[in-house]
């Protein structure tokens, strides 16, 4: 364990130092048959040394399209104007052969998906010696000895073992420490991560976010961290771009931007954020609307249709960066008004309904119990062999785990990736016989014996919304069809199929005309729509939610909450939800149970447990979740966990969390021996306390 404060960077705090990195008047566009798209229309910033610049905004607001611009990485087919100076050097107009040689020299990268960047076919050791000796005159074996130091340095444990290792062999997080040691291998003097820590649970986000600072402070480098959460960019940034359209709308130092920001859009943005240290009785401020297309963008704002302090000159002209004295530069014509009437972001974008923040300050109580998991438990065969297989271990991924859920209530399941928490989904949705323990749905028990009828009623009280829509939706049928099908699968006629697909449409808050539109032609939350309205189709009483927001832009993600938190009232519908975003959590749960290695370790109330966590996973979970406020991110301490969640094969005999507990090393060794060979029962926290329960020893 270790425990970090966010702090500034020295290196460059003086205006005088010269930027490493200097982008001016950056375009980017991409040929279509509609039409050449604009994806970045006049970029400019600066990266001094030793700082970090950070760049948010939607999908499709330009973030990514600009990383790939400056490092030369776009397909022959894009069309780069503007200039892009690297140490005084210019790299638009470069051919490949010399973008090449300064590519993993000069400046590195660290991308979204670690994967793309490494070579299945070689060791990481292997590709991290190649990269060094691309660039530098060394000898195999001082470049092997190299690609060990490097490894060490961004946390990997055993190096010299785990470079002989080969990419599928390591986690996703200890991939990401691999391509960051390929960034900064020849110490390069611009990092530019391209969301670094998406695809990570919020421990492994911060173990990253810990190893970039660490890379960045080794190498001197200015950053360049592209990320929609803001939250991140406002703990690890010194300066922030707010891209929308293709353009910077907004710039600003972060502390100053999260304190007073200006353009309309950025307002929306901060206004949409879940925050942790929020109570679910404060609704999200969701931006209506969709971007723009970058086919053809009409004359004015392209903010202008989404913003509420549009005014008639915002129609006509599109406006240009300008300076706000003490704050930064703004594209927006009512950036004086704004300042001068200090705006918050609740005055610009109003809560969605009086009738939602009563229900939240007010939750009724819950009703009945619809779902009873007790002592659940599911391990999976360990084989080996090509030919003929044999058993040579057992996995672990589910161990007496029990919560019962109610109606009009949301149980939320939360840990790190391989925690049990997707496979006690499945086990419940397959409504078959547990390999041990009870599932009981609706009052009737899953293994008992009944006919086909009493399944396909079963089948009917529980659904499930899967977390990328376009992977559980037939991209072959169209909006109505699939709507229809599950209710056509329950018998239901024609002409109550075509009504009740006109009322779940008009449930979720889609129009009527999009019944004849295929998956592909909708926006991100206009599919997560569906198949939250499929899911309602045959009137659940449970509806499980696997990851439902987390691959949604915030300002959509935010109105996918409130559409989830209206139904549940209308409908009276339990949610079972697993999500890695624990200040999402926080706004949609009213309990919470903590899983780590296939066991519960904490439950109870959301409120409570976000206020008076016990266990020490639970800390470090909640310590981990970046918060969007710099004065508070940066004055904090974060639990950073060491090491790699253990095999679940390999299940430690006594506490499961043992290994990596920050408690663990300050225990008296009578303590310490509990821990290490007697399993901690769930016992509750306080004599007080009203089911809030934890496993630990040390508490």
């Amino acid at each position: 364990m270790t425990l970090t404060t966010p702090g500034t960077h020295p290196a460059a705090e003086s205006a005088a130092v010269a930027p490493v990195l200097s982008v001016r008047d950056l375009g980017v566009a991409f040929p279509s048959e509609a039409g050449p798209v604009r994806a970045v229309r006049e970029v400019s910033f600066d990266v001094l040394p030793g700082r970090t610049l950070g760049i948010v905004g939607e999908s499709g607001s330009g973030k990514s399209a600009t990383a790939m611009g400056v490092v030369g990485l776009l397909p022959e087919t894009a069309r780069v104007s503007g200039s892009v100076l690297l140490n005084g050097g210019e790299l638009v107009g470069l051919n490949d052969r010399d973008l090449s040689a300064v590519r993993g020299k000069d400046i590195g990268m660290v991308f979204q998906d670690p994967l793309s960047a490494l070579t299945p076919i070689f060791s990481v050791g292997r590709q991290l010696s190649d990269a060094l000796r691309v660039h530098q005159d060394l000898s195999r074996q001082a470049a092997w000895n190299r690609a060990v130091e490097l490894l060490d340095l961004v946390g990997i444990a055993e190096p010299h073992r785990n470079a002989r290792a080969f990419p599928h062999e390591f986690s996703g997080g200890m991939r990401q420490r691999v391509v960051i040691a390929l960034a900064i291998a020849n110490s390069p003097s611009v990092i530019v991560a391209d969301e670094p820590t998406t695809a990570l649970d919020v421990t492994v986000q911060a173990q990253i976010l810990d190893v970039l600072r660490t890379a960045q402070t080794e190498t001197g480098a200015g950053l360049v961290l592209i990320t929609h959460d803001l939250g991140v960019v406002a703990g690890y940034a010194d300066d922030v771009a707010v891209m929308y359209a293709g353009r910077i709308v907004e710039q600003a130092d972060a502390k100053e931007l999260f304190a007073r920001p200006t353009m309309p859009y950025t307002i929306g943005l901060l206004g949409a954020v879940p925050r942790p240290e929020a109570r679910a009785s404060v609704p999200l401020v969701p931006i209506g609307g969709e971007p723009p297309s970058l086919v053809d963008l009409a004359a004015g704002c392209s903010f202008a249709d989404r913003c509420p302090a549009v005014a008639d000159r915002c129609l006509g002209q599109e406006p240009q960066l300008t300076t706000v004295p003490g704050h930064g530069q703004v594209a927006c014509w009512r950036a004086d008004d704004i300042v001068a009437g200090a705006p918050a972001a609740r005055e610009l974008f109003p809560p969605p309904t009086a009738a939602d923040e009563a229900h939240r300050a007010d939750r009724s109580a819950p009703g009945e119990t619809v779902l009873r998991v007790a002592e659940l438990a599911r391990t999976f065969p360990i084989t080996k062999g090509a030919l003929l297989k044999r058993r040579v271990g057992t996995l672990h991924a589910v161990s007496d785990v029990s919560f019962e859920l109610r109606a009009g209530e949301t149980l939320g399941l939360v840990g790190e990736s391989g925690s049990g928490k997707t496979t006690t989904l499945l086990e419940i949705m397959r409504l078959r016989p547990p390999e041990n323990g009870l599932i009981e749905i609706a009052g009737t028990d899953v293994s008992a014996r009944r006919s086909t009828d009493r399944t396909r009623e079963l089948r009917r009280t529980v659904q499930i919304v899967m977390q990328d829509p376009m992977g559980s939706l037939d991209p072959r049928l169209s909006v109505f069809r699939l709507l229809a099908e599950p209710l056509q699968a329950v018998g239901t006629d024609r002409e109550a199929v075509r009504l009740r697909v006109n009322e779940l449409l008009s449930l979720v808050g889609l129009d009527g005309s999009l019944a004849d539109r295929f998956p592909v032609t909708l926006s991100g939350g206009q599919r997560q729509r569906v198949a939250i309205a499929r899911a309602l189709a045959t009137e659940p009483r449970i509806v499980v939610l696997d990851e439902p927001v987390s691959a949604l832009d915030v300002s959509v993600q935010a109105d996918v909450i409130n559409l989830l938190t209206r139904l549940q009232r209308e409908l009276d519908l339990a949610y079972l939800i697993v999500a890695h975003d624990l200040a999402v959590m926080r706004q949609v749960t009213d309990r919470i149970a903590v899983m780590y290695l296939g066991h519960i370790v904490e439950s109870g109330a959301t409120e409570d447990l976000f206020t008076h966590a016990r266990h020490p996973y639970t800390e470090a979970l909640l310590s981990a979740i970046p918060l969007p406020d710099p004065e508070v991110e940066h004055s904090r301490e974060h639990i950073v966990l060491k090491g790699e969640q253990p095999s679940a094969s390999r299940v430690p005999r006594g506490c499961v969390f043992a290994d990596r507990c920050h408690l663990y090393p300050l225990l008296d060794d009578g303590t310490q021996q509990r821990c290490r060979t007697q399993r901690p029962a769930l016992r509750p926290a306080a004599p007080d306390t009203d089911g809030h329960r934890h496993a630990c020893h040390a508490r």
